[in-house]
């Protein structure tokens, strides 16, 4: 009997265990909520001219014109008249204010704003921005800014030693934007959207066929590569509407999902760095591949008259060339499958990250990289 109950126990385990599994979120699969944005709308871009004050000297100098003019526009709504041409203020600094605002934000919210020079300063170390009004590029204002810079480095001068620390010229505001007006995508009752932060045709079929194994339902379709739609949650009794919509994209949002990621290669030939997706593949190709170094070499020579010639003593550059080509030979690359063979395949001909960003420039050229190439 103990036996028998025993078997039955490993069969419930092994069930559950097999469910579990069923069930079990797909390898690469994400949250929808990291790779898309669910009813959200568009985040708004703000942007402020302000002025930091309280800087030790190292503000505008007099050749900032509008520097100068600003102080005497705040003064002068402040009922203080200052003569033209009479401003010297070395502790302030023009300034500009971004910031990025989300919707359903509501009056009195507060968000972090980022501020750069305008002028000549240089640095905002322990300065303040003054009240400055947050606006759209239509001109319309949904925020107000102001509050101690944070810059997160130091800058100490001596006659003309100098020493820095991070970048000075650039700091932040922690909370010190308040919105003062409300704004939230219109259209409540329509259609619940899904937008996809990198379009594309297979991932949003594959996020609309996610939405409805979670609801049970065939409501979600996608209709672009970048956009999945779904009608609105049913009307149900005694339940707000609002709410109803709340509870269904908190589940939209944490259904995963298995994005399709395109075969694509980031290169940037300023840092010398390359990043390869996951499909990347290249055909088999031979590759040679040899450095050119060029060295010049100026040195001054001095020609001297003979003596009783009344001549002149000329100075002149004597100039040496010296070009070196590194040998190289002919390597085959066997067709690759994965980024590892890929990588492997160029580690083997020792060439440098540089060197690479040429040979993959070439490799895309004849039509054997079986990747988009992007260079930055």
């Amino acid at each position: 009997m103990r036996g028998w109950w025993k078997q039955c126990e490993r069969a419930v385990i092994a069930a559950a265990v097999a469910g579990c599994l069923g069930h079990a979120a797909p390898v690469g699969a994400v949250r929808l909520k990291d790779i898309a944005r669910v009813d959200a709308g568009t985040e708004l871009q703000l942007v402020g001219y302000g002025i930091v004050v309280g800087l030790d000297g190292t503000g505008d100098s007099r050749s900032s014109t509008f520097t100068m003019q600003s102080v005497r526009n705040m003064l002068a709504r402040l009922g203080i008249t200052v003569p033209e041409g009479s401003v010297r203020v070395k502790n302030a600094a023009a300034v500009m204010v971004v910031a990025r605002m989300y919707p359903y934000q509501r009056r009195g919210s507060r968000f972090d704003v980022s501020v750069s020079s305008l002028g000549d300063a240089k640095s905002l170390e322990g300065g303040t921005l003054l009240y400055t009004p947050l606006a759209t590029p239509e001109g319309l204002v949904y925020a107000n800014a102001q509050g101690a810079l944070s810059v997160g480095g130091f800058s100490a001068r001596g006659g003309e030693s100098k020493v820095a620390q991070n970048y000075v010229l650039v700091g932040r505001v922690p909370g010190g934007a308040v919105v003062e007006t409300e704004w939230a995508p219109p259209g409540v009752a329509d259609n619940l959207m899904i937008l996809l932060d990198d379009p594309d045709f297979t991932t949003a079929r594959r996020v609309a066929e996610a939405i409805n194994r979670e609801l049970k339902t065939a409501g979600a379709r996608p209709v672009d590569a970048g956009t999945v739609i779904m009608p609105p949650p049913p009307a149900r009794d005694r339940i707000d509407p609002r709410t109803a919509r709340v509870e269904l994209l908190s589940r939209i949002e944490s259904v995963s999902v298995e994005p399709d990621v395109a075969a694509r290669l980031v290169v940037n030939e300023r840092t010398g760095t390359i990043v390869a997706g996951e499909h990347v593949t290249i055909a088999a190709v031979a590759v040679a591949h040899g450095n050119l170094s060029v060295k010049i070499e100026s040195r001054p020579a001095v020609s001297q008259a003979e003596p009783f010639a009344h001549g002149k003593t000329v100075v002149t550059n004597e100039t040496q060339v010296d070009a070196e080509a590194e040998a190289g030979g002919l390597f085959p690359i066997e067709e690759s499958a994965s980024v590892g063979d890929l990588a492997r395949a160029l580690n083997a001909l020792g060439v440098t990250p540089r060197d690479m960003i040429a040979i993959f420039q070439a490799l895309k050229e004849a039509g054997a990289l079986h990747a988009e190439l992007r260079v930055l």
